[in-house]
């Protein structure tokens, strides 16, 4: 199932928001010339996560320039591997586009004629599916315990939860863990290859688009609950898969309110991705 977490780009948003405002001065002096330039320094960056390497450290700061200018700069820190660019510039243009002009109106609408526990159904539904994945890249990558609980979830949700209606493990302290195969390619050392920006889809990197395939597939060969067969005879269910991809999804563009957000997106979107493989 190809689907993008909601938490990725929750989760980066921090990230985000750390490299490019948590520098702070050792000095009385500097901070005075940061302060007329408009960069407001954060007291919160002495709790920071030991092991984070701030990515501005060392970075030359023009302190005559504006808010703007410095972000522009400390972009220098934020360069990914991103050989097309001005196509996925574009890409994210239409993206953002589309999402603004038809994909968000239809998630409105979808909220406004359906009860709460009418969507989280649908999502349960889907999510308990996406467990299949899971669980497989789970065992592939040698995560046993991860595995086993994967299979609990898969085994309650299924039964106690009517065909995964209700997402019965988590109250039980199953919570889903995501695994896909991306992330397995990249425990065995697969390099990201460069940057992508999929259409609807959104941010992604060729090892993570031939992840998101072989995830498909995997659901295809597994045939759990015989959803691909019943998909297939009810094409309604795709654009019901679509629409919940959204409606799950808390990110919005130009929510950043930066100029530089697709360069602030692509640079969380690797570094998670990053994260997430190491855990």
């Amino acid at each position: 199932m190809i689907r993008l977490s909601p938490s990725l780009l929750i989760a980066g948003t921090l990230l985000t928001s750390l490299a490019v405002h948590a520098q702070t001065t050792e000095t009385e002096g500097s901070r005075d010339t940061l302060e007329r330039s408009g960069v407001a320094t954060q007291a919160q960056t002495a709790n920071a996560v030991p092991s984070y390497r701030d990515a501005l450290d060392g970075l030359t700061i023009d302190t005559e320039g504006t808010n703007y200018q410095f972000e522009r700069s400390s972009l220098d820190a934020l360069k990914i591997h991103d050989p097309i660019e001005g196509f996925n510039r574009r890409v994210y243009r239409f993206n953002g586009q589309f999402d603004e002009y038809v994909y968000l109106p239809v998630v409105d609408a979808y909220e406004w004629a359906t009860p709460r526990f009418v969507r989280t159904g649908v999502s349960n539904v889907f999510a308990n599916l996406a467990d299949v994945p899971n669980l497989a890249n789970s065992l592939a990558q040698g995560k046993l315990k991860k595995g086993a609980r994967t299979t609990a979830r898969l085994l309650f949700n299924t039964t106690l939860g009517v065909l995964g209606l209700f997402d019965v493990a988590k109250a039980m302290g199953l919570p889903q863990e995501s695994e896909d195969f991306g992330q397995t390619l990249g425990f065995y050392g697969v390099p990201t290859g460069p940057y992508l920006v999929l259409p609807l889809l959104g941010p992604s990197t060729l090892r993570d688009t031939a992840g998101k395939a072989v995830d498909w597939s995997i659901e295809d060969a597994a045939a759990y609950l015989d959803n691909r067969r019943y998909m297939n005879q009810h094409p309604w269910s795709y654009g019901l898969y679509a629409v919940n991809l959204r409606y799950i999804n808390g990110f919005r563009y130009g929510s950043l309110d930066s100029p530089f957000e697709y360069d602030q997106v692509r640079y969380f979107y690797i570094k998670l991705r990053e994260l997430q493989i190491r855990r």
